[in-house]
């Protein structure tokens, strides 16, 4: 039982820390199952706890303190994280959803929530891609790693590489096992990404496999030689993810603003792009492509694949990345 004391006590009887209630208590809440549910919650509970501890945030430690007005705050401070492009819609949702469901696991009730996370955030998430990704351009790509380089940012540079030939998420680059990954692409000719992936999809239950070809094969064979010593990934064994989110990837994002990317998450948008046009031969509809309506088959088979490369459990996913079905 993860209930420490009475529930009236700090963090509602789950500890000193707000950082340990919140998964205490969603592990109560899920009666220690659910791994990916209570593991996805966490994670967005965290950055509400980063947020909560921030300058901008109320700076607070204990659950009990947290009113509405504080999660009315932190729904203004997504918003303009969306506003700049630094956050998707859905993910500002989600993070919002997230604070709800650990906020009614913490207090027992359902007293301190924000009703609607949509309406809290003034944004509507349609689920359906409406603007062509960012980063298609390997030219533009070029431009923004030659950049990073000159300025020293090497594992932002590599990160910008596994993302774009591989279709990684920020956190699965940043934590790849490097020389696992080698050793796959020279043995199998494929990688199968496993590490730092969301809602514990991991392991041989949720294999992962990507082709390699010259691209791959390029950014990790970079990704080895800027890894740092001792490290099997892009964290120094004296770092944290956070120091590389805070020193490494913040400074980053203002070099990829300037080239016109918004953000990594779009370079997963170029890949399943990419990918959709090789296995079809025929543009992703975001880009003005028509398989959707000549084969109906063939448009399914690619996001079926193309889900599975991405780490994505349902196809519906897909149309965030290349666009919806005619």
């Amino acid at each position: 039982m993860a209930l420490l004391g009475r529930r009236d006590g700090r963090n509602f009887g789950y500890g000193r820390q707000l950082s340990y209630a919140g998964p205490q208590a969603l592990n109560d809440l899920f009666g220690g199952g659910h791994y990916g549910t209570v593991r996805a919650h966490s994670d967005r509970w965290q950055a509400f706890v980063k947020w909560c501890r921030s300058e901008q945030g109320p700076g607070i430690n204990d659950a009990r303190q947290i009113d509405r007005k504080v999660l009315g705050d932190y729904a203004a401070y997504l918003h303009d994280l969306v506003r700049r492009g630094d956050l998707a819609v859905s993910t500002a949702q989600n993070r919002l959803s997230s604070v709800n469901r650990t906020m009614a696991a913490l207090r027992g009730d359902q007293y301190v929530k924000l009703p609607s996370p949509s309406k809290a955030l003034a944004m509507q998430r349609t689920g359906v891609r409406q603007s062509v990704p960012q980063g298609q351009d390997r030219e533009q790509v070029k431009q923004i790693l030659d950049t990073l380089c000159r300025n020293h940012q090497l594992r932002a540079a590599t990160i910008i590489l596994l993302a774009r030939s591989t279709g990684m998420r920020l956190r699965e680059a940043i934590l790849a096992d490097l020389p696992r990954l080698n050793r796959e692409a020279k043995a199998f000719g494929r990688i199968n990404i496993q590490d730092g992936t969301k809602g514990g999809r991991a392991g041989a239950s949720a294999p992962r496999w990507i082709a390699v070809n010259d691209n791959v094969r390029g950014a990790l064979e970079f990704a080895m030689q800027v890894s740092p010593v001792g490290s099997r990934n892009l964290i120094a064994p004296h770092e944290s993810y956070l120091y590389v989110l805070q020193r490494i990837i913040r400074p980053a994002r203002d070099i990829l603003h300037a080239h016109n990317l918004k953000g990594f998450h779009e370079l997963r948008a170029a890949y399943a792009c990419e990918r959709y046009e090789e296995i079809t031969h025929h543009r992703a509809p975001i880009n003005g492509g028509q398989c959707p309506e000549v084969d109906r088959y063939l448009d399914r088979e690619a996001r079926e694949q193309i889900s599975y490369e991405l780490g994505h459990g349902r196809i519906g996913v897909l149309a965030a990345y290349i666009g919806g079905r005619a």
